[in-house]
């Protein structure tokens, strides 16, 4: 009898134990369930309120662009996004799509007068890149005509050549943003090379290939062709602003440093133009010589290029 009330005894505490350990597991269970519950809670919280903040960066940004869009382009917003095409033509005006001329026609900048375009490169982020190799290269423009391919943008040489200064990516894309630029009227340009201030009236030969232009930044450089000889020169500063209208405007230009060959014996090889009829002289030392440049037309108006040392 003893035997019998001590099994159901053990039984019982057994069973009680058992219960206890399997409330205490439950309890645990759940437990842990609030605790994930809640984690993904926090968790989904956070997501939520990191996009609703991007969302409200993103659009602070996008508000942000479109004001200084707006300052730019003095109450016209028009900024989009081209493959950069090249074509062969003078000075700094661009081709744009037709439907670019349905834009700035609908915002009014054809009741404004010339356009003018500031021209960036886009470049990839990527990671690890230097804030340097990140800074956008940029110059401005005026606008030729409305022809060019649909999400695309023609280039002149000088455009071209003055965006893409360091590399020319296979694909290169270009941000084409609408701006009002001052008059203006004071520019100082520095040749690159030698022989520019040789040229007889140097300074009208810059004023005549200036009138292809429409526009000029600071940093860009300027081609100026002059029969087969070719120069380079780079706008220093502008006045009033770092971009500049040229259009039905008078501009002082200033030219630093003297370039001129016969300043610099090192650069005898280079070919000095000389105008028939006005008198050049030199003295050069023994061994050493002057080239210089001369064009001759015949009775037949047949011109020929010539030169001499």
């Amino acid at each position: 009898m003893d035997f019998e009330l001590r099994q159901a005894r053990e039984k019982l505490e057994r069973e009680q134990r058992e219960r206890v350990q399997r409330a205490k597991a439950k309890a645990e269970r759940e437990r842990r369930a609030k605790a994930e519950a809640a984690r993904r809670r926090d968790a989904l919280e956070a997501s939520h309120r990191e996009r609703r903040l991007d969302a409200a960066r993103a659009q602070e940004e996008a508000d942000q662009k479109m004001e200084e869009a707006m300052q730019m382009g003095k109450g016209i917003s028009f900024s989009r996004m081209f493959e950069a095409l090249r074509y062969d033509g003078p000075g700094d005006k661009i081709k744009l799509p037709p439907s670019s001329f349905k834009e700035l026609s609908d915002e009014g900048a054809l009741d404004k007068g010339p356009m003018y375009f500031k021209l960036s490169k886009v470049r990839d982020n990527v990671p690890g890149a230097s804030q340097e190799q990140g800074t956008q290269e940029a110059t401005c423009c005026g606008v030729l005509e409305f022809t060019a391919r649909e999400g695309s943008a023609e280039l002149p040489p000088h455009v071209w050549n003055n965006l893409f200064k360091s590399d020319s990516p296979d694909v290169p894309l270009i941000e084409v943003r609408y701006v009002s630029l001052p008059k203006g009227n004071y520019a100082k340009l520095k040749p690159e090379g030698v022989g520019f201030s040789d040229l007889p009236n140097h300074r009208a030969v810059l004023e005549t290939a200036l009138r292809n232009h429409a526009t000029l930044s600071e940093n860009d450089v300027v081609v100026v062709n002059y029969g087969q000889l070719q120069y380079k020169l780079k706008v220093l500063e502008l006045k009033p602003a770092s971009s500049v209208s040229v259009l039905e405007t008078d501009v002082e230009v200033d030219i630093e440093g003297s370039d001129s060959v016969l300043d610099n014996e090192e650069n005898q090889h280079v070919l000095v133009p000389l105008a028939i009829g006005k008198v050049e002289s030199s003295i050069v030392e023994e061994g050493k010589f002057r080239c210089y440049k001369f064009s001759v037309e015949d009775n037949l108006s047949e011109k020929g290029s010539f030169w001499a040392c």
